[in-house]
């Protein structure tokens, strides 16, 4: 029997949790948090997801969140970061997208996740290529015009609304 290739999902981990930071500060009257765990399975239930690549810059302290991450079930991929004023910078872009073009045949489809402009051409390409489920913003009013000017072209689902969903399905 052939197996179907399945979803994999290109995390830009960054802007994902600086998105979360924002996100969950804006709705904190209401307490809605994105729970990792779940935003896993909801990747996996609703778009089809095997494999979650989270894309991060690696720093020794924060290894007890890349072990959460791990037993969540992403798989990490790190970029060394550099240091300059104390600030962190760990851009991640051109290495989602290698990986993304490294693993082109082994998956259905890809499901980018990020607000960043840098990620434009990929998701173009990979729509007109026919190998894009979707794309999740991680912020509606930090997501850049050149990934919203495709929204006629492409899904596009927002953090914000994903994280609503999930915190209304676990109060019914």
């Amino acid at each position: 029997m052939h197996e179907v290739p399945a979803n994999y999902a290109f995390i830009d981990g960054q802007n994902f949790y600086k998105s979360l930071q924002a996100l969950e500060k804006e709705v904190e009257a209401l307490e809605v948090k994105l729970d990792l765990n779940e935003f896993r399975v909801y990747l996996m239930e609703k778009h089809a997801v095997k494999v979650a690549y989270y894309f991060i810059g690696y720093v020794p302290e924060y290894k007890s969140l890349y072990d959460q991450l791990r037993r969540r079930g992403y798989e990490l991929k790190f970029k060394e970061v550099a240091t300059h004023e104390d600030e962190i910078k760990g851009n991640v872009d051109v290495n989602l997208t290698l990986q993304s073009m490294v693993d082109y045949k082994n998956y259905a489809k890809a499901v980018i996740i990020a607000s960043d402009g840098d990620y434009a051409c990929l998701v173009e390409y990979l729509h007109d290529k026919g190998k894009l489920e979707c794309l999740i913003a991680c912020s509606r009013g930090g997501c850049s015009y050149l990934l919203r000017k495709l929204h006629a072209k492409i899904r596009i689902f927002y953090l914000d609304d994903i994280m609503r969903d999930l915190y209304n399905r676990k109060e019914t």
